[in-house]
């Protein structure tokens, strides 16, 4: 019998896996990507908590725009009239607590009056302006309705006199900046909206 003296001895394969220090290090990797991806939630869900506030905000400087053109265009006020209460005017100076439009039908006048809900009550607050919204059956006007009170927010209106490239006033030409100001859900620091327009003395 012969023997065969050309096998080869059989090599041993080495199985190789992840070390501990490499699934370590995995690991960090992945949990500081789920914490950036936890911050972004964070980030969004309190920016779509203060979209409201600023859409709010808007409409309430626009609102306080569109008073004033009325009144121009309705010859309800003199242009004299479209002025600070300090220069001879009727908007009163200096940021005040959100309220309706009184008789005369332009806000942030001495006249102004306390808003009412969507039910004819005076809103709460010293009838600072108020939100209804549909309570809990969905249906807006009945007696589960939510009140969300404004009286945190303040207008102001501005009346500026204009210069020519001369230094002179422009005596048929103001810029009116209407400021809101309101609280902010993400810092203490109150946030601030202004538009600023130009009313000309012709309409």
């Amino acid at each position: 019998m012969t023997k065969n003296t050309n096998m080869q001895p059989m090599r041993l394969t080495r199985h190789e896996g992840f070390s501990l220090i490499e699934v370590m290090i995995s690991m960090v990797i992945m949990t500081v990507g789920l914490v950036a991806i936890l911050a972004l939630f964070g980030v969004a869900l309190s920016a779509s908590q203060t979209s409201q506030q600023d859409m709010i905000a808007r409409q309430m400087a626009s609102e306080s725009m569109e008073s004033v053109y009325t009144a121009r265009n309705t010859s309800q006020l003199s242009f004299t009239q479209i002025n600070n209460v300090s220069n001879g005017g009727i908007f009163v100076d200096g940021a005040i607590t959100v309220k309706c439009a009184g008789p005369d039908g332009i806000l942030n006048t001495a006249d102004d009056a306390s808003c009412l809900t969507s039910s004819g009550v005076v809103c709460p607050n010293g009838g600072a302006k108020c939100l209804t919204e549909a309570g809990p059956d969905g249906v807006l006007g009945t007696a589960d309705d939510f009140i969300l009170s404004l009286s945190s927010y303040t207008r102001q209106v501005l009346v500026s006199q204009l210069l020519d490239t001369s230094g002179n006033p422009i005596p048929t030409l103001r810029a009116v900046t209407i400021t809101i100001q309101y609280p902010s859900a993400q810092s203490r620091i109150p946030k601030t909206y202004a538009i600023t327009e130009y009313v000309s003395s012709y309409h």
